[in-house]
Order: structure tokens, then sequence, then C-alpha cells
């Protein structure tokens, strides 16, 4: 009961200045039809309880489900389990990314069509996937990531100087969508999981970085892809 209250006042904390400020804008600068204004305050309730109904989920089932499998994993001992099975998710959580999904309408929509969306999201998702195995490595064998996040921003910077102009910015974009309330929970409780076994409950913190890791991915992906349709 006490997590349900603690959701609700959360949410409430999170959408009430946007709310504040676009009522203020309404009535002082902006001066929108009233309909509109209307809509706005019906979309800000559905977004609320929306919200309140995804974090719920998120404490009750992902989070607790992403420690045990990431735990499961390390128990067999098999590094090319824990590799594959990191990748494996790394995809299908992205997939079910809803702002990769609205990142690949909105560019959709701005190319007609050329750039199209389920071959983006496959990018971005296997972009993912090949980091977050990556990422589970770091974690086995204590590599340091200021290396990994080295190589993988050296490598974007030099396929940026041969991908078509138009193709950087979204595949920037594609990066930060990618650290969406969906994929980074789960992500990071894979990698306490992952931790907490192979190097002990004290190094759980070698789970943070994995978004870091995990946004390097879509972006190359993307970059590369721009290279094939260029």
């Amino acid at each position: 009961m006490n997590n349900i209250k603690d959701t609700i006042f959360e949410v409430i904390y999170s959408i009430l200045p946007i709310t504040l400020v676009i009522t203020v804008l309404q009535f002082t600068l902006v001066w929108l039809p009233i309909e509109t204004f209307l809509q706005f305050l019906a979309g800000v309730v559905m977004v609320g309880i929306g919200l309140i109904l995804f974090l719920l989920g998120v404490n009750v089932g992902l989070l607790p489900v992403g420690e045990m499998i990431g735990s499961a994993l390390s128990k067999t001992k098999k590094i090319w389990v824990i590799v594959l099975f990191g990748f494996i998710l790394g995809v299908v959580v992205t997939v079910a990314e809803p702002d990769v999904r609205v990142l690949s309408h909105q560019i959709d929509q701005v190319s007609n069509g050329e750039i199209p969306r389920s071959i983006l999201i496959l990018a971005v998702a296997l972009g993912v996937g090949i980091f977050v195995g990556l990422a589970m490595v770091r974690i086995i064998f204590n590599i340091n990531i200021i290396y990994l996040l080295a190589f993988g921003y050296g490598t974007i910077f030099l396929l940026a100087a041969f991908t078509p102009p138009q193709f950087v910015p979204i595949s920037f974009d594609s990066g930060g969508v990618t650290t969406g309330p969906l994929t980074v929970p789960f992500i990071l409780a894979l990698g306490v999981g992952v931790a907490s076994v192979m190097r002990g409950k004290s190094s759980s913190s070698d789970s943070f970085g994995l978004v870091a890791l995990a946004s390097i991915g879509p972006i190359l992906s993307v970059l590369l892809l721009g290279v094939i349709y260029g």
C-alpha cells in the first residue's frame, strides 16, 4: 500500500510542473482553443494514470524478474550463455520500448517512407542487444568502462564522417530513446543480478554503466544503416 501511495505522489510531482506551466501560458500568452486545452487536461489525467500503473508494474514485475534472470544466468557459470541471453533480452526489451516506436514513426513520416519503421526498430534493437552482451562481458572480466566508452564513441565519430548528414542526428536520437522507462529498469536489474553473483554483492555497482554502453549500440547501428542507405 505504501508503494502505491509513493508512486502516486511521485507521478503527481512529475507531471504537475508541466501542467501548471502550460495552464499559465494558456491564460496569458498562447490562448489555445478551449477544446484543445481540455484535450490537454484529459491527456494529463490519462498520462498520470498510465504512469502510475506502469511504475507499479516496473517495481512489482520488471525489476525483480530482471535481477532474478541475471542471477540465474550467472549461476550457470557459462560465459556464452550470459552473453547470448544478455543480447536476446536487450533486443526484445528494445523492440517493446515505446520511445523507439515513437521515433520510428516520426522518422518514417519525415523521410516519406525512405527509412522503413521496421528496419529502424530492428537496427536499434540489434545495437542495444550487442552492447548489452558486451556489458555482460565487461562485468564478468571487470573491464574498465572508460576503455569501452572511448572505443565506442571513437568509432561513432569515425563512422559519422562517412555517413550521410541526415542520418547523424537520427542516430543520436536513437541512442536517446533507448534510455526509456522500459529498457533502463530491466537492463539495470539484469546487470545487478549478474554482478551480484559473478563478483559478489559488494560489486553490484558494476551494473551501472550498462545504459551508457547500451546507448552506443543504436547510434552505431543507425550510422551503419546510413552508410548502407546512403
